[in-house]
């Protein structure tokens, strides 16, 4: 059974070229997200690596999105990295594949429920089957596949109409980013839903669709270099154009050449 976490005036972030990644680990972000599904209101959760950190560069509306979250975790080595020489110890990595098994796990004692929002055609409902088998009484409420575009009226009305019947605890929501983070910062509040969480490509890792780096990979922070080798054609020209510019930038931020500033607490 899992202690509240009790809410703090000012959040511990770590500051990544500008955006808060909050200097947390798994078992600090699992007690945050059951104790906010038993509160009033709603939130979401940003999952973020180096790709989030350097698409918020260019597009200072996702700046906003990621900081101001319910939650922003370290969905990567190098960001971890920066909060540790930030003086933040004790943070550590909070993979969104391995936080949706963690989440799911618990669930199936405690009763909580899920909605699967994302993927492509059939594979939302393929992942809520495999968690179900893999988790005995856990109860997924719902699943939902976008079109490739933004929902129409129709699509938006039908999306919100189920989410309000079922009334989910943790909606996740398996878009790539930025879409995901838009997506959550548009209908916090607007889908009864207790808790968003963007977690990626964890929809295709855990419905079998794509295959997870081995494990002295993740903690070496070269899980880009494996997914890359299985999916060179996708994700070529975003690494190429993300990893060295984040080094570049991290190295500058680090020396003290160039300064980030968060926004202020609020």
């Amino acid at each position: 059974m899992h202690t509240p976490v009790r809410p703090r005036a000012v959040r511990r972030r770590a500051n990544v070229l500008g955006v808060g990644i909050d200097a947390v680990s798994p078992p600090v972000v699992l007690e945050a997200l059951f104790d906010r599904s038993g509160q009033r209101g709603s939130g979401y959760v940003c999952v973020t690596g180096v790709h989030g950190v350097m698409e918020a560069q260019r597009d200072p509306e996702l700046m906003r999105i990621l900081n101001e979250s319910l939650l922003t975790v370290p969905d990567g080595m190098p960001t971890v990295w920066m909060g540790r020489l930030q003086g933040h110890r004790t943070m550590s990595r909070v993979y969104g594949p391995t936080l949706l098994l963690d989440v799911c796990r618990l669930s199936a004692q405690t009763g909580h429920t899920h909605f699967f929002y994302g993927g492509t055609e059939g594979v939302a409902d393929e992942l809520a089957a495999r968690l179900v088998e893999r988790f005995p009484g856990l109860r997924v409420v719902g699943t939902f596949t976008p079109p490739f575009r933004p929902l129409n009226a129709v699509e938006e009305a039908a999306l919100r109409e189920r989410v309000e019947r079922t009334r989910p605890d943790f909606f996740w929501v398996g878009l790539s980013t930025p879409k995901q983070e838009r997506f959550m910062a548009a209908h916090s509040g607007q889908l009864a839903a207790k808790v968003m969480l963007g977690i990626g490509a964890a929809f295709d890792m855990h419905s079998g669709r794509t295959r997870q780096a081995p494990s002295w990979m993740q903690r070496s922070g070269l899980e880009w270099l494996f997914r890359m080798l299985h999916e060179p054609r996708r994700l070529f020209w975003r690494y190429a154009r993300n990893n060295p510019g984040f080094i570049a930038r991290a190295l500058l931020q680090v020396t003290g050449l160039r300064r980030y500033s968060l926004p202020t607490e609020r």
